[in-house]
């Protein structure tokens, strides 16, 4: 790609993909401030991510997936901020360490929750007196398949970076992206739990952790994703019991397979709640014997101490107080 956007560019889009460009990107894209939409996927770039992209306060789509783009996404040295941000697609590249916790920070278009209008809005802008379609024709995977867009809503947003190298906790950042539709993970090498601030989610969609290390149990407030229609949490370390209900009530076996501890509908692996059950009481039996136990335990040295006590007294020779109430006691009755 040659580096010639000068200052004061005033592309809209760009749009280049499934082609044969090599090399990297021009950091001289960057003078296109009016930038609203960048695809450059289906190529073979090879470079780190763009940072330099935070100048465009206005791009609202982001797509990168497909190329050969390697490195970190998150920089301690760069503040990136992509605040009007809806779309980004980096799938399919060699992105490595850990998801970038402060780009999701500052997704400000997808953390605020969408308003609700009277009609649909679309990706438009206006040139040269007329509305235009800048986001016309895009390819995105969602809900599995990869899926042309006539036309983008606004209320549409996506975050795709399966199929690289990234590693490390989900941050639970992402479960404060309140309008985001679609988020894949999935095809990577991240650990550790799935957030419970993804119940948060409320507007998601489709959701694909598929095909990482994750472990621990499903969250159970996953159950609040009214609108979640894909799910695929396969070939994972998850276990326990897979929650009942509402959305969860829709799902195959195809959304669990690959994670041998889960149980539960609708897997035919049956959770064992009777073993749970027979613990519970065999704890409850033992604590029953433990505190008679502990009961005879008192009398035994109970009756230890009072013999011991009565022994010392009469062997001292003198148990005065001990006759004095025998013979008082003796005399009464001898009265009456």
């Amino acid at each position: 790609m040659p580096e010639n956007f000068d200052e004061g560019c005033t592309l809209r889009s760009f749009r280049i993909n499934h082609n044969q460009v090599e090399g990297p990107l021009p950091q001289s894209l960057g003078n296109c401030k009016d930038l609203k939409l960048l695809d450059v996927g289906n190529n073979y770039l090879n470079d780190t991510f763009p940072n330099w992209l935070q100048n465009l306060d206005r791009l609202q789509v982001l797509d990168l997936r497909s190329n050969r783009f390697y490195g970190n996404v998150d920089s301690s040295d760069v503040t990136i901020s992509f605040t009007s941000l809806r779309v980004i697609d980096l799938s399919g590249n060699n992105f490595g360490g850990f998801l970038p916790t402060q780009l999701f920070e500052n997704l400000h278009a997808i953390r605020e929750g969408n308003e609700k209008k009277d009609k649909p809005e679309y990706m438009t802008d206006t040139l040269a007196g007329e509305e235009w379609n800048y986001a016309f024709d895009s390819y995105f995977t969602t809900k599995g398949l990869e899926t042309k867009f006539e036309k983008l809503l606004t209320i549409w947003t996506a975050i795709d970076f399966s199929d690289n190298q990234f590693r490390g906790e989900i941050p639970k950042a992402l479960g404060e992206l309140h309008s985001l539709v679609v988020l894949n993970l999935s095809h990577n090498c991240l650990s550790g739990p799935i957030p419970s601030s993804f119940g948060d989610l409320l507007e998601l969609e489709s959701l694909d952790l598929s095909s990482n290390k994750l472990q621990g149990r499903i969250p159970t407030e996953l159950k609040n994703l009214g609108f979640l229609e894909v799910l695929n949490l396969s070939h994972n370390n998850l276990e326990g019991p897979i929650p009942q209900g509402k959305q969860f009530d829709t799902f195959t076996n195809d959304s669990y397979i690959g994670n041998l501890g889960l149980c539960g509908l609708p897997l035919s692996k049956t959770c064992d709640t009777e073993k749970e059950t027979a613990d519970k009481l065999d704890k409850d039996d033992d604590g029953g014997l433990d505190w008679k136990f502990s009961i005879l335990m008192g009398y035994g040295c109970g009756l230890v101490l009072g013999l011991s006590m009565g022994y010392i007294v009469f062997a001292t020779g003198k148990p005065w107080w001990f006759i004095k109430i025998f013979e008082r006691v003796r005399q009464k009755i001898a009265e009456r």
